[in-house]
């Protein structure tokens, strides 16, 4: 599996919905229950999952498929 699936995986687990409404475009702004809550607890997630440690200044920043995965794969 590679980062962007696991990305994916993460967020459909955390959010608790299926993995198939999940695409490289889902971001917290097309995504209704992606709000800051479920931010939180996604970043946590996050670095459960793979291994990182996140600072809270990134956690506004990493609100899309696209930003958690070029995230992950720069600094892991």
């Amino acid at each position: 599996m590679n980062t962007q699936d696991q990305v994916m995986q993460t967020i459909a687990e955390t959010l608790n919905i299926p993995l198939s409404t999940i695409d490289k475009d889902s971001a917290a702004e097309n995504m209704d229950t992606w709000d800051s809550f479920a931010q939180v607890n996604l970043m946590m997630a996050l670095e459960q999952t793979f291994g990182i440690t996140l600072e809270v200044e990134d956690f506004m920043k990493l609100n899309s498929v696209t930003s958690i995965t070029a995230f992950i794969e720069k600094n892991s």
